[in-house]
């Protein structure tokens, strides 16, 4: 039996270095695990969120943020889905509270931010 997500955002613009590999992926967090992925739902990277290092900028716009995974740096533009919460700034901060609470249940977390 599959568990309830942790953490899911969809229309999520996932990007690496200067190159977008999807503009409406999804980023996931089931039983202790990260998983970014293309709108398609095909898997473009995970990693145990312990070994996850995640953070938003300051100098960044308010909807992003940035992940490490397996040493690959990924930077995230969470919209959201509703028209009316689209001024909110906080998805990328909740994206990150998603990944401390789910890296303090295992008992290893990297944070930046």
């Amino acid at each position: 039996m599959a568990t309830e997500p942790e953490f899911t955002a969809r229309g999520v613009r996932i990007e690496k270095r200067l190159r977008s590999l999807t503009r409406a992926g999804q980023v996931r967090i089931t039983d202790g695990r990260l998983e970014l992925l293309t709108s398609y739902g095909s898997e473009i990277d995970s990693a145990p969120v312990g070994t996850v290092r995640a953070g938003t900028s300051w100098f960044a716009p308010g909807d992003r943020a940035h992940a490490d995974v397996n040493g690959t740096r990924y930077v995230l533009t969470l919209d959201a889905e509703e028209p009316a919460e689209r001024s909110d700034p906080s998805a990328a901060r909740r994206f990150v509270e998603a990944v401390r609470r789910a890296g303090d249940r295992t008992g290893r977390v990297r944070r930046r931010s």
